[in-house]
């Protein structure tokens, strides 16, 4: 007779997909941290790998479109953090992560003390107009701050040389990356403004993750910037990539040779300028003889010259 109650079943299939819509509807927008582990990337440039801990462990799928945005390949062992869309592949039951975000793990914190920061600068003005220096027109020498091994360096120079190699360059070498490169950062950003041997420094490094660039977002490095004498041009990764330096600096560039061509006249440009204006002064010049000629033939017969005495 109690048959006749019982509830009804639900097919497997069912039980998955409902297992699916409660595991995405409660468990969006987590940050998972964990090991990788068991990596294959697929010749579609998909991921799959596990993510474990010391108790557990948890199958991740991370797609090309995904694949792409990461700063450096995933390799087996790295201690990461994903985000993304906790679910079940309802085919096999199987619960996993399709990965949308990965972030070396220590990063969320970083982040947080990131945003603390740039709140602070922003509530001081740190970043307002008004407190930019304008850069010179002509400058009479310029400084870099940067590693003497970084590529950043000779990009800058050559850009130099080739558009105005008249002006001298002054090379403030620091360490840009590393436990403790922010305070050598700073240092050098500080000698740059005490000397006062250049009258615009530019603060630059090439391209890298995001760890590879968090000195520039460490306040020793953005308090040096903001108190600098010298107008400062940053220059610092790829077009992309925003640190707190970008901010302070009193004009951000894409790149460190954008940095370069920002600060220097360029020669052949200002060579062909020069030549347009000796060829306006000439037709001025040509324009004014022409009017005075019938007044210097005047002023000649009004006054003859003396005939010479015998």
């Amino acid at each position: 007779m109690s048959e006749l109650f019982a509830p009804s079943s639900i097919s497997v299939s069912e039980l998955n997909a409902l297992a699916k819509a409660l595991l995405e509807d409660h468990l969006a927008g987590l940050w998972i941290a964990g090991e990788v582990s068991n990596l294959t990337r697929a010749a579609s440039g998909h991921y799959y790998f596990s993510l474990k801990d010391s108790r557990a462990q948890v199958r991740c799928a991370m797609f090309k479109g995904a694949a792409m945005r990461l700063a450096k390949p995933l390799k087996e062992g790295d201690h990461i953090e994903v985000s993304g869309r906790i679910s079940i592949y309802e085919a096999r039951g199987e619960f996993q992560i399709t990965v949308n975000e990965v972030r070396l793990k220590g990063l969320g914190q970083l982040y947080e003390a990131y945003e603390r920061l740039k709140a602070q600068l922003q509530a001081e003005g740190a970043f307002s107009a008004e407190r930019k220096k304008p850069l010179p027109a002509r400058p009479q020498c310029i400084g870099i701050v940067t590693s003497l091994a970084a590529a950043a360096l000779r990009d800058v120079v050559t850009t130099l040389n080739r558009r105005a190699p008249e002006i001298p360059v002054i090379v403030y070498p620091t360490p840009v990356q590393g436990t403790g490169s922010e305070l050598q950062i700073a240092q050098a950003i500080k000698t740059a403004s005490q000397r006062a041997e250049c009258d615009v420094l530019i603060v630059c490094r090439g391209g890298g993750s995001i760890e590879d660039l968090w000195a520039f977002n460490e306040e020793p490095v953005v308090r040096a910037i903001e108190a600098c004498a010298i107008p400062v041009v940053s220059g610092v990764g790829h077009e992309t990539d925003f640190t707190l330096a970008d901010f302070v600096a009193d004009v951000r560039a894409p790149t460190p040779t954008g940095a370069a061509e920002l600060v220097s006249p360029n020669r052949q440009e200002s060579l062909h300028r020069l030549a347009q204006a000796q060829g306006r002064l000439k037709t001025v010049f040509g324009a004014t003889l022409f009017r005075c000629q019938p007044k210097t033939r005047l002023v000649g017969a009004a006054n003859p010259s003396p005939a010479p005495k015998t």
